[in-house]
């Protein structure tokens, strides 16, 4: 299943045309057109469609792509519950003006086959449930909607130049574009690999103190030992003794 919309198309040049008058470098827009599970992958990882567009220059050889994600937190409106659990990433909303940034995601490099007038390539961006990091504690709080990301590119373009000999010129990091991420679909990708389930990181001495409470009380898992000192602090009402 392909998902979301392109808000931004974004148009950048690869590189200046040649002062002797040799074959100009390749101009090239990017957009990404869509998003979806990676099925089978070793980790939970959503796949990114690119799609590649040259503007001017000649045809490209193949370029190395580094593409660069992160999630534009400032460009969404957030409901009290969801404020609430950004606390911890942002502070309290009175202060967001000035600590809401932009969250770095991924940085990822690819390998763009030749073409002639467009193609499309495909980013591949890990997710994950370890809530120590800052992305995993947004979408903690964020469940549906969009998430705004900004997709920034760079990298080296192989042409051929008049004289037949391989060229290149660099993408600027000025290339970049947008895309609007349904959330439900980053949660659909972490709970196909772990459902219902959370992954929290502990030292090893709280680890050991856990492991001998559960020894003591002979409880059945973890959730159970968890649960009980929880409980011993703050009851919850709806859950069942």
């Amino acid at each position: 299943m392909t998902t979301g919309e392109q808000e931004v198309p974004a148009g950048a040049r690869a590189g200046a045309g040649e002062p002797d008058g040799r074959q100009a470098a390749p101009e090239l827009a990017f957009q990404v057109t869509g998003a979806a599970p990676v099925r089978f992958a070793a980790v939970p990882t959503l796949s990114f469609r690119i799609g590649v567009s040259r503007t001017g220059g000649g045809p490209v050889r193949s370029i190395t792509l580094t593409t660069t994600v992160r999630i534009a937190a400032p460009r969404r409106r957030y409901r009290p519950e969801e404020q609430a659990l950004l606390t911890e990433l942002f502070g309290t909303p009175d202060q967001w003006a000035r600590t809401m940034r932009p969250l770095p995601w991924a940085r990822s490099t690819t390998v763009v086959a030749p073409f002639t007038d467009s193609t499309a390539t495909e980013v591949p961006v890990a997710c994950t449930w370890d809530v120590e990091l800052a992305v995993a504690k947004y979408f903690l709080a964020v469940r549906d909607g969009g998430v705004p990301l900004d997709f920034m590119f760079n990298g080296t373009v192989f042409f051929e130049g008049e004289d037949g000999r391989l060229r290149t010129a660099q993408i600027s990091w000025s290339t970049d574009t947008t895309f609007l991420l349904p959330a439900e679909l980053w949660h659909e990708v972490v709970d196909a690999s772990s459902p219902g389930n959370a992954w929290l990181r502990l030292s090893r001495d709280t680890f050991e103190r856990l492991y001998a409470r559960r020894s003591r009380s002979a409880a059945g898992g973890w959730d159970e030992v968890v649960n009980a000192l929880l409980d011993d602090v703050e009851p919850d009402p709806g859950r069942q003794p």
